[in-house]
């Protein structure tokens, strides 16, 4: 819980009374390696603040290609928002890469929490707004960016997970062959 705290902390200072709404309305959940935080079809039940590991939210698509959407490591957040949200059934899927520890809060009790302390709506209004400025950023990248800019500035973005990261997780998320992302490596190795 303390990595949470301290999250919400640097965002907006927390009072007593705040820290335990915190303490009562997030739940602790370990996800092994491999097994779904969330499956597509199901509705996303839970806002996830990763405390250590790493997960990933992706799409496959009829040919059975893994289309990687987000990667969340420790101190970062993850889930289909318009399936939190909307209640409705996800086109997306997450689950652990490796054994992940997660604070989870579900709807009721994020809108609960808006209620009883009307900080957290500004807080989680932040994070949505980071959330969906880093997705433009990310649309951007992929429209008008070569494979080595977006290899350069997933380095940048992830680094505490990009060199324990399978290839093959890297290349679905760059959009380019796990071949090509191989080439890309060995180019930034000789630059550093």
């Amino acid at each position: 819980m303390a990595l949470l705290l301290a999250y919400f902390n640097e965002l907006i200072p927390l009072n007593t009374a705040e820290i335990e709404l915190i303490s009562a309305k997030f739940h602790p959940r370990l996800y092994r390696k491999r097994q779904y935080v969330h499956q597509n079809g199901d509705i996303c039940s839970y806002l996830n603040f990763v405390v250590r590991g790493c997960l990933r939210m992706y799409k496959v698509d009829e040919k059975g290609t893994i289309h990687i959407i987000q990667f969340a490591s420790e101190n970062k957040w993850i889930n289909d928002l318009g399936s939190f949200h909307g209640n409705s059934a996800s086109e997306l899927s997450i689950d652990a890469l490796e054994d992940t520890l997660v604070l989870q809060i579900n709807y009721e009790n994020l809108i609960s929490l808006y209620v009883q302390a009307p900080k957290f709506d500004r807080i989680f209004r932040v994070l949505i707004e980071n959330s969906y400025i880093a997705l433009q950023k990310r649309l951007l990248q992929n429209i008008s960016s070569t494979a080595e800019e977006r290899y350069y500035s997933f380095l940048e973005t992830y680094p505490e997970i990009s060199n324990s990261l399978p290839q093959r997780q890297i290349a679905s998320f760059l959009g380019i062959t796990p071949e090509f992302l191989s080439r890309l490596r060995k180019q930034y190795s000789k630059k550093s």
